[in-house]
């Protein structure tokens, strides 16, 4: 499988500031990449420089094998999709499609075929003639694309398309554009803020933060296995500690926390007595009311502080016993009824796995 979009050790400095620092990835052919971060962390800039918008101050951009340097957007082998789409209101679906193709100058018969084709295959079939006005917001999407595909680009970015719809619009439209891009096979690069949708989407998400890639990999790796502090609290939900290692174990470390608890941590990173640490556990790996016969688990008595029900999303923030001054826990609720008992004030036991912490130096 080729390489259709390599990226190495691209700078883009703006005055004093730099925007991306030493970025460097590669998206094989047909893939979705994704790339996460906070407004700000420069993911808008580095795509870009990839459209050929902006130049970078260092390193280079290949699309299959040919470098970009010098070349302007309208010559690379590259389309991109913003946010508000940019479709033309006074033409319709049809005439939007073959925007590109008529620039070309390609043949009538040919540009037909080509609108007629693309349009079917990403689901429109025989929208040729409706106005966009006439279309819903996931219809547009799909005209946008389609706009895109049927210039055959090598790479299809995406700069947050789906941020302008309504959530339950966006939550369907997140599973349109994986099935999308699995069916018409172009590698697409996808940047957004949203982390379920480059966990949903993506074959490979890189989370960035202040100008730099923390973690490339597969968004099940990104989510059980972070590594980086960043990485932990910004894709998915955690509860997190800071401490100090106060034993080490054959099988990992003894952890206390600034509020007194003492925690065990599985990791293959033994860190030193004293080492102060950062430790993230998910809402959904803590317990309610673990088995007392297993003797692997971390444990708390906690106060029902609120119930939030939120269908299979529901959460119970909870408080320690005499934990003053320490954060509320979130503890995830399965909807099985088999807690639909509790309530504000209620103590209860929690736990969960020392393997299910994730462990990090420094604060």
């Amino acid at each position: 499988m080729g390489i259709d979009l390599s990226v190495e050790d691209v700078t883009k400095n703006f005055g004093a500031f730099t925007a991306v620092r030493d970025v460097s990835f590669a998206v094989a052919q047909g893939r979705f990449f994704s790339i996460l971060g906070p407004s700000g962390c420069g993911k808008t800039t580095l795509l870009r420089m990839i459209a050929g918008f902006i130049e970078p101050t260092d390193g280079r951009i290949l699309i299959r094998g040919s470098n970009m340097a010098g070349t302007p957007p309208n010559r690379r082998p590259v389309n991109l999709i913003f946010q508000h789409l940019a479709l033309f209101p006074m033409m319709n679906v049809a005439q939007n499609v073959a925007f590109g193709l008529q620039r070309r100058k390609e043949k009538k018969a040919d540009i037909t075929r080509k609108v007629t084709d693309i349009l079917a295959r990403v689901g429109l079939p025989g929208f040729e003639k409706k106005k966009i006005g006439q279309l819903s917001g996931g219809q547009k999407q799909r005209v946008a694309i389609a706009r895109c595909l049927v210039l055959d680009p090598a790479v299809l970015l995406l700069d947050e398309p789906l941020g302008a719809l309504d959530l339950k619009l966006r939550e369907q439209m997140k599973v349109e554009l994986k099935k999308l891009q699995a069916e018409v096979g172009t590698t697409f690069v996808y940047i957004t803020h949203d982390q379920s949708e480059a966990l949903v989407m993506s074959d490979h998400v890189a989370v960035m933060n202040n100008g730099r890639f923390e973690q490339v990999d597969t968004p099940r790796n990104l989510y059980a296995r972070p590594k980086t502090p960043f990485v932990a609290q910004f894709v998915g939900e955690n509860n997190a500690w800071q401490g100090t290692v106060v034993e080490r174990h054959s099988d990992g470390v003894s952890i206390k926390t600034a509020q007194g608890q003492i925690f065990k941590v599985e990791s293959a990173s033994t860190p030193e007595p004293g080492t102060t640490v950062a430790i993230f556990i998910r809402p959904e790996a803590i317990i309610i009311s673990p088995d007392e016969n297993t003797d692997r688990f971390n444990r708390l008595t906690v106060v029902v502080k609120s119930i939030l029900f939120d269908g299979a999303n529901s959460r119970m923030l909870a408080k320690p016993l005499n934990g003053n001054g320490e954060a509320e826990l979130t503890i995830a609720l399965p909807q099985n009824r088999q807690y639909d008992h509790l309530n504000i004030g209620d103590r209860v036991e929690v736990g969960w796995n020392s393997r299910a912490i994730s462990c990090f130096e420094g604060s």
